[in-house]
């Protein structure tokens, strides 16, 4: 049997009530009763919500990613990047939650940070220069908004594309 603490029901009870609530109005029982389990099997896998949005964040992110095409890095990363953008949860967490992203930002990697670095560095072939890609996608997925105007978004995934182009040769 597969552990609940990847349990698919759990993590789509969790990324619905997301998206419903946000993470902040989002209690385990709202999970637990979306999911057809009791709250108490919720909290010995999961020791709060956050934790459990965790794991859901990431289960999203990874499906993004690994469905990229990695025979084409560049192109991977860019679509990557704009499928992230649009991805429904992303976009809430980006509007209600953004404080939920700063550990990730500031502080560690997490889980999906170390999946994108594996296909990265398969990709690329140099574990130093996946880093470098994720950071400089990471700053076109989180700030590329605040650089519209007069510029469109794609243009600016654009110039990712040509940064890198240049880089990775």
């Amino acid at each position: 049997m597969a552990s609940i603490r990847h349990n698919e029901g759990v993590l789509d009870a969790a990324r619905d009530c997301v998206l419903a609530y946000g993470v902040r109005r989002t209690t385990l029982t709202d999970v637990a009763r979306r999911a057809g389990v009791s709250r108490m099997t919720l909290y010995r896998r999961w020791p709060d919500v956050r934790s459990l949005v965790a794991d859901a964040m990431t289960r999203e992110w990874v499906r993004v990613v690994a469905g990229l095409d990695m025979s084409d890095p560049v192109r991977a990363v860019v679509t990557g990047v704009r499928e992230l953008r649009a991805h429904p949860l992303w976009r809430k967490i980006v509007e209600a939650d953004p404080e939920l992203l700063l550990p990730y930002l500031l502080e560690r990697r997490g889980a999906a940070h170390e999946a994108m670095l594996d296909l990265l560095g398969g990709a690329v072939g140099d574990a130093r220069k996946a880093r470098a890609v994720l950071l400089v996608a990471q700053s076109f997925l989180l700030s590329a908004p605040t650089m519209l105007d007069p510029v469109t978004m794609d243009e600016l995934d654009a110039e990712l594309t040509a940064l890198l182009e240049a880089y990775l040769g």
